[in-house]
């Protein structure tokens, strides 16, 4: 063990000079930091919001289609089970391939 006068105080002084600018340097970045987060979690509620709108698009856009083809077939029966029978014999004749 050494007995060095000071070796106590240089420890306890290096130790609380490292700890003081730890937290000057969090002190400085705290605020960065949670601009940064405000930032991220707004571009993230509007990517959100963007997605739903888009969703919300893309089931108005099948709903419509699918009245359309609901429409098409009540008013033309015998063309759509012409469409439909064409189709099956297009099918069977790739299948068996």
């Amino acid at each position: 063990m050494s007995n060095t006068p000071n070796s106590g105080d240089l420890s306890i002084s290096t130790t609380d000079r490292l700890s003081s600018m730890a937290h000057d340097t969090l002190d400085r970045v705290t605020p960065k930091a949670n601009r940064a987060e405000h930032e991220v979690r707004d571009a993230a509620t509007k990517t959100t919001d963007g997605i739903k709108q888009l969703q919300q698009q893309a089931v108005d856009a099948a709903e419509e289609g699918l009245r359309q083809t609901r429409s098409y077939i009540a008013n033309n029966p015998l063309t759509t089970a012409g469409i439909a029978f064409a189709v099956g014999v297009l099918l069977s004749a790739l299948i068996r391939r």
